[in-house]
């Protein structure tokens, strides 16, 4: 921490601590407790009035102390609680510093001070973090039309290298996505006059040090550099001394606000059983005065899971977590903040830059892993001066983490007490009606859900982005033409035999239909020697085709099968009525294969069991062998 400077006096409306590096006057602490609307202190016109259309005109104790020292040029190291207005603190400081074509009207400024390249630059840790802050500048600096970008990914690089082309006033974005368009040359990052690092432990903490390292490489070494963050710890200290001059340390808090929480958020600590917290959160749901609430949890599979239950009780929740793609992610926002979905799951990504209008509830589901984590978490609700509920489920196994959270934020609950979700003192506390149940019923079931939210298509990358995309249409299933022929009739038999007697008569009427494919069947039989007749009324045997090894088979023969149907033929005609062998026997018909092995079969059985069992020992090497074996056994006989 550093030391406070031994001959400043503190404010008595808004305590504030001065870097002993920097020297300042003692007009800026006595004006600055006297200073009450934002014109009073020194900003634009143009950006007062932007801020008045919105119905803000009295600032925050971290913009009251930080604008004079900012405007100045000074670099400044912000320090206050989550929800008091840090955004606007270095934002409008930030604003001032860039020429925009208003201002050269004005005559604020020459034509050669306009420039299409970035004039400055925010960074920060998340992308809900950055849409925050570069809906805030959109905000202020609407009246001078200042171009605000926000680059950061899980969108196309395309619209963001064609958005700066055409030129950009102020980038905010993360440091992966400004890395990479920096290192590709798309970026131009050497006409920055302004840096913010928003959130600096929080980026430290994600191992973003490295890239923002490498980006303030990139910047030019003349420029004002702010450091704006709800927790200062050493190692943003030496952030901030290595990359800033002389900065200049603001700490604004409220005399009746002396805890490193905000005074008013009512907290509530309960020790609850895993198994019944989706039951307990259910019935705090339906709490009297609830608004808009939002759940946080440690793990992306638990977000994902509690907001899939919730949606089965009859709420209307989303999920903001890792797993979704960008377009999911902004769906369930956008959804939050118009009202279709009164509650968010979410992961920490959440938990810092969420700032939404209304929300009363705030929701430990799992134990945060540090003191800064809680604080940002529960600084979702009670902000810019509203109250709000933060609620805190701690489970057996997370006691030990809680204690030292408990310990290191001097709080009251060590010893949480333990709650169910049908305990009475819950119902008490948090005004819960009596004999609510953990489904909402269907009258109060008015919000449309997030499904009334479209997905954006923001031409994301990677392969669990694609989850966030809008759904492509089903394609069109066309017509299909109508049958040209009747369907094949199929028969169940058994060796060659019919084992219904229906089966007759459907092969004769099948015939009688298609004649012509009767005819090429009667044909090709002919052709192959089976010696198959066609009588009228009587069905035609249907080929079997078999597959052997050496032309011996336990199965009843074709030629026995012929013979039952009124059409005799020996061993001897089929030799003689078969086609010549061809070059290639693959191309050989089904039919004249089947004729063939059968008559084999034949004559294996007729010749003997020696000679058949001494045929069916040897290995077939050609599938022409059966035929000369049959072929030879039938000569025999005859």
């Amino acid at each position: 921490m550093v030391p406070r400077h031994p001959a400043r006096p503190r404010s008595a409306k808004y305590p504030v601590r001065y870097d002993p590096l920097r020297r300042l006057a003692p007009r800026l602490t006595e004006e600055a407790s006297i200073l009450s609307t934002f014109r009073e202190l020194g900003i634009l016109p143009e950006t007062a009035e932007a801020l008045e259309a919105v119905g803000i005109t009295s600032p925050f104790p971290i913009q009251e102390m930080t604008l004079p020292v900012a405007l100045s040029g000074s670099d400044v190291i912000g320090q206050a609680k989550t929800g008091t207005g840090k955004t606007l603190g270095f934002g409008l400081p930030l604003l001032e510093r860039v020429t925009v074509p208003a201002d050269v009207e004005a005559g604020r400024a020459t034509p050669d001070q306009l420039s299409d390249a970035p004039q400055a630059l925010v960074v920060v840790p998340t992308r809900e973090l950055c849409q925050q802050v570069t809906n805030d500048l959109l905000t202020a600096g609407k009246v001078r039309n200042v171009r605000v970008l926000s680059i950061y990914g899980g969108r196309a690089y395309e619209p963001q290298v064609e958005a700066l082309r055409k030129g950009v006033d102020v980038i905010v974005g993360t440091p992966g996505r400004l890395l990479d368009l920096a290192g590709q040359k798309k970026l131009d990052l050497s006409k920055i006059r302004g840096l913010v690092l928003d959130e600096a432990d929080e980026m430290l903490d994600l191992g973003f040090l490295p890239d923002v390292e490498k980006i303030i490489q990139f910047l030019p070494a003349r420029r004002q550099t702010m450091l704006f963050s709800a927790t200062m710890p050493g190692a943003v200290i030496s952030l901030a001394r290595r990359y800033m001059s002389q900065p200049t340390h603001i700490s604004a808090t409220s005399p009746d606000d002396a805890g490193q929480t905000v005074a008013n958020i009512t907290q509530h600590v309960f020790r609850a059983h895993s198994m019944d917290k989706p039951e307990l959160v259910s019935r705090i749901l339906q709490a009297d005065g609830r608004g808009l609430a939002m759940i946080f949890c440690r793990t992306k599979r638990t977000a994902a899971d509690i907001a899939e239950q919730l949606a089965r009780r009859g709420f209307a929740s989303g999920a903001v977590h890792g797993d979704l793609g960008q377009g999911a992610r902004e769906q369930a926002l956008r959804a939050f903040r118009n009202g279709k979905v009164d509650v968010l799951v979410c992961t920490d990504v959440a938990a810092r830059g969420i700032d939404v209008e209304g929300v009363t509830h705030v929701v430990n589901y799992q134990s945060p892993e540090d003191e800064k984590t809680y604080l940002h978490r529960i600084g979702r609700t009670g902000r810019a001066g509203n109250s709000g509920i933060a609620i805190t489920l701690v489970d057996w196994d997370d006691i030990p983490r809680w204690k030292l959270i408990n310990k290191a934020l001097d709080l009251p609950f060590d010893e949480p007490e333990e709650t169910y979700s049908t305990s009475e003192h819950l119902y008490e506390l948090l005004s819960i009606p009596t004999g609510t149940k953990g489904i909402l019923p269907r009258a109060e079931r008015t919000r449309a859900g997030l499904a009334a939210e479209e997905v954006e298509d923001l031409g994301e990358t990677g392969g669990r982005a694609a989850r966030g995309r809008k759904p492509a249409a089903a394609p069109v299933e066309r017509e299909r033409p109508a049958r040209t022929r009747p369907p094949r009739q199929r028969r169940r038999t058994r060796g060659g035999q019919d084992l219904d007697g229906t089966a007759d008569a459907a092969t004769a009427t099948t015939e009688a239909t298609t004649p012509t494919t009767a005819k090429a069947s009667d044909a090709l039989d002919a052709a192959d020697g089976t010696a198959a007749t066609a009588e009228p009324g009587v069905a035609r045997q249907p080929r079997r085709r078999r597959r052997t090894r050496s032309g011996a088979a336990e199965a009843k023969p074709v030629t026995d099968v012929a013979s039952e149907a009124g059409a005799p033929a020996s061993a001897a005609d089929a030799e003689a009525s078969a086609p010549a062998k061809r070059s290639r026997p693959a191309r050989k018909s089904a039919a004249a294969r089947t004729a063939t092995v059968a008559t084999g079969e034949a004559g294996a059985h007729e010749a003997g069991g020696a000679e058949a069992g001494e045929a069916s020992a040897k290995p077939r090497r050609r599938r022409t062998r059966s035929r000369t074996a049959a072929g030879s056994e039938a000569t025999q006989e005859s």
